[in-house]
């Protein structure tokens, strides 16, 4: 007969904490809101952390150009590449074009264009044909093949040094045309 008793007590017992346990779950469930769009370029966002990134534009077999960077984060859902520490190289119709260093940037991966910026010095971008071109931005549009900025651009090669605002290249034609207030001074021949 205690028996009897003893496993009632029991069965009441775990039916009474059945109960409080249902309870706490409902009263403290919290309800996770879905995720909203961080920072831009915030690490707990990207979907990938990529250490010394490369990524190579390519048309058949004729590589475009090619960017390369310390580390990349990846936001798939942005469909663009956060890039740290970046060397970009372009490849015009007779090989490499040009280059340039930047501390980062950020490449559009479904259009493939890019956006280069220092944070305190100029970027530099060396030249084929001899010119370093420095400015604050570069923007690529991969459609068109153009790099551009509305920075202070100023060029220096060949006995020469331009000055100005804004830049517009080519890569295809191998043109660059610094936009507004263009300044042109020839150094002495030595």
């Amino acid at each position: 007969m205690w028996q009897r008793w003893v496993q009632g007590g029991l069965l009441a017992l775990s039916v009474v904490l059945a109960c409080f346990l249902v309870y706490l779950l409902v009263t403290n469930s919290i309800v996770v809101p879905t995720p909203t769009s961080a920072a831009p370029g915030s690490m707990d966002t990207a979907d990938a952390t990529i250490s010394k990134f490369t990524f190579t534009q390519t048309k058949g077999d004729t590589v475009q150009w090619q960017v390369q960077a310390q580390e990349a984060r990846l936001f798939e859902r942005d469909r663009r590449a956060m890039l740290q520490v970046v060397a970009v190289t372009l490849f015009g119709q007779q090989g490499k074009e040009l280059t340039v260093t930047g501390d980062e940037g950020t490449l559009d991966t479904e259009t493939k264009n890019f956006v280069l910026v220092n944070r305190s010095e100029p970027l530099v971008i060396h030249t084929e044909s001899g010119y370093v071109i420095y400015t604050n931005h570069l923007a690529w549009t991969d459609q068109t093949r153009e790099i551009r900025t509305q920075d202070p651009v100023r060029i220096v090669g060949h006995g020469l040094e331009v000055t100005g605002r804004g830049l517009l290249g080519h890569l295809d034609r191998e043109e660059f045309e610094v936009l507004e207030d263009v300044h042109v001074d020839m150094a002495p021949a030595s």
